[in-house]
């Protein structure tokens, strides 16, 4: 276990680098329009998949879109140290990926997006262990809260404890009409440790998270979608097709007013009024002198599709 302190170290530096520094991405390795995908780069993906966290990335006109697929079948994608390893590799894969624009977070089990902590595992750690590799698991998704771009939770089936806490950290989230969503901790005389008292709350409001928090009751996707809790519920098994919708969507606009609008809109709510506008005023300050901006006008003057390279 004497690797989590360091791994919740080396997160949380990223995290703080990451909130304060722009990103500007490489502007030779766009396809959808965007130039071409390098064939290094799906080496890259291929090789450093785990055995419980594979990516994927799409051909064609969804070159754009890298999947983060959930895949340990027999622990129904329950989060035990080697699948969180997998997935800090896996989100730092794609960031050193410089034509990714929109991650998918899903799952390749059935009727299971992530059913949370593995507490098998849990009962052969000591306290200190624990405690470890919580802080490891709430650095993780802080970084995937604040990574580059966007990032979309797939949830079909049971999204608990720690696998919910997953999916507040995504961007989006678009879930099936019969999703499982819950806090359970309480019920373990514990409470949600990766973020959950935090991100919840900011989502649907302080008194229904303490509700579902004190409780643990669990809700299904319609429910979770009346109170804002994630952007849409659809048929079940039609998550993943939703959410190809939405990515599609997104890697058609200009790849670095979509990181822009994604750090003015993030940090901004943490801070007051007066200080995020004049962040906002220096997030689009930085959009002025890109010739997507320049051939955003010229699209629009001439009626056809903007060719965006994310220059």
């Amino acid at each position: 276990m004497g690797t989590f302190p360091a791994l919740t170290r080396s997160l949380g530096h990223y995290c703080i680098k990451k909130s304060r520094s722009f990103y500007f991405p490489n502007p030779h390795v766009y396809s959808n329009g965007h130039q071409y995908q390098t064939h290094r780069t799906l080496l890259i993906l291929d090789s450093l998949s785990s055995e419980s966290v594979r990516l994927r990335r799409l051909s064609d006109s969804d070159s754009g879109i890298v999947e983060v697929n959930l895949d340990r079948p027999a622990a129904k994608n329950s989060i035990g140290k080697e699948m969180l390893r997998g997935l800090r590799n896996a989100f730092e894969t794609i960031e050193s990926d410089v034509s990714a624009q929109v991650v998918l977070i899903c799952s390749s089990v059935p009727k299971v997006f992530c059913a949370g902590a593995d507490l098998k595992e849990r009962k052969t750690m000591t306290p200190s262990e624990v405690q470890d590799f919580v802080n490891s698991l709430r650095s993780t998704f802080s970084l995937i809260e604040a990574f580059n771009v966007p990032t979309v939770a797939v949830i079909e089936g049971a999204a608990l404890g720690g696998g919910l806490e997953m999916a507040l950290s995504c961007d989006l989230r678009i879930c099936g009409e019969d999703a499982v969503l819950g806090l359970p901790e309480t019920g373990l005389a514990i409470i949600p440790g990766a973020g959950g008292t935090q991100r919840l709350p900011r989502l649907v409001g302080k008194s229904l998270a303490k509700e579902l928090i004190f409780t643990g009751r669990k809700i299904n996707g319609r429910e979770a979608m009346s109170m804002g809790l994630v952007n849409y519920s659809v048929p079940a098994g039609e998550a993943h097709s939703k959410a190809l919708e939405i990515a599609r969507e997104i890697i058609q606009k200009g790849p670095i007013a979509i990181r822009m609008a994604k750090k003015a809109i993030n940090e901004g709510l943490e801070i007051d009024l007066p200080s995020a506008l004049e962040l906002e005023e220096e997030c689009y300050e930085q959009l002025l002198n890109t010739k997507d901006r320049l051939e955003g006008l010229a699209a629009f003057a001439e009626k056809r599709k903007p060719r965006y390279r994310g220059e």
